[in-house]
């Protein structure tokens, strides 16, 4: 279904970019790739673990194609708001009925302040030029004592062709991770590595794409069935026991934070000098 909305898109006038054809593949595959439903897992344990209450307003900041909307509503969450910068993302969220997603930049987001009980913000600061604004617009946007859940790529090491479609502009190490939350007034809570049973053969196999210069739209695209089956078990274990070993490598990181002092930022259109 996503990908026959794709090329109803394209006939409507679209271009066909290499960010289209990977939010095409992203927007097919996300619902039952072992990567995409390992995360949603984790994220709902996390969410769950932390009794976040039902009539929260949640923010899913960098909503992609979906993966998160899907799983929060899995979770009979209702008040649950949307934000994503790219216009082809939002029709793909439309298109899976998805929910409200708006169109805007994290790094100035259209909200007031203190409007959300709990932001998401999973693989989405990466993105941006400016990681600490992004961090202070999402500690804006908290309500006093509410909550982040992030995730990030770890280990600069790890740099390999997801990153380059994806326009990530930085792999993380924890420790600074947790100083620049810390610096925007997130105090962090709970973090770790995870998909720490895979670090070494996606290390090695990202050096062998590279070696032999192989190209492909996204790395999603190097999956099968079999496959697909044999990682979702492992990466099960992964997130199970990745929040009691606590290695200090993954591929990812998990970064809960809490607001714990009013914001300094002003919001987006405030007449407050900066």
């Amino acid at each position: 279904m996503e990908l026959a909305f794709f090329a109803a898109y394209l006939r409507g006038g679209a271009w066909l970019t290499m960010d289209a054809a990977n939010f095409a593949v992203e927007a097919e595959v996300e619902r039952t790739h072992w990567w995409f439903s390992g995360r949603r897992r984790l994220f709902a344990r996390e969410l769950l673990a932390a009794g976040v209450n039902p009539n929260a307003r949640i923010l899913d900041a960098g909503t992609g194609t979906g993966a998160n909307l899907r799983m929060l509503r899995d979770l009979k969450l209702e008040y649950v708001t949307g934000l994503d910068s790219n216009e082809l993302a939002i029709h793909f969220c439309a298109s899976k009925g998805l929910g409200n997603v708006q169109i805007g930049d994290i790094c100035a987001m259209p909200f007031e302040s203190g409007t959300f009980d709990l932001v998401l913000a999973t693989d989405v600061i990466e993105h941006v030029d400016d990681d600490r604004a992004a961090l202070e617009e999402i500690a804006r946007v908290l309500k006093q004592g509410g909550k982040v859940l992030m995730s990030v790529p770890a280990f600069p090491s790890l740099w390999g062709l997801q990153d380059i479609v994806a326009h990530h502009k930085r792999r993380y190490r924890l420790g600074p991770l947790l100083q620049k939350m810390t610096e925007a007034g997130l105090e962090p809570l709970r973090y770790y590595h995870f998909n720490y049973l895979l670090f070494v053969p996606i290390w090695m196999a990202r050096r062998l794409m590279r070696w032999l210069d192989v190209k492909l739209k996204s790395e999603s695209e190097l999956n099968s069935p079999i496959l697909n089956r044999l990682l979702s078990g492992i990466f099960r274990i992964d997130i199970r026991t990745a929040p009691v070993v606590k290695l200090p490598f993954g591929v990812s990181i998990l970064a809960i934070g809490s607001k714990t002092k009013p914001s300094a930022r002003p919001a987006l259109g405030s007449d407050q000098p900066t």
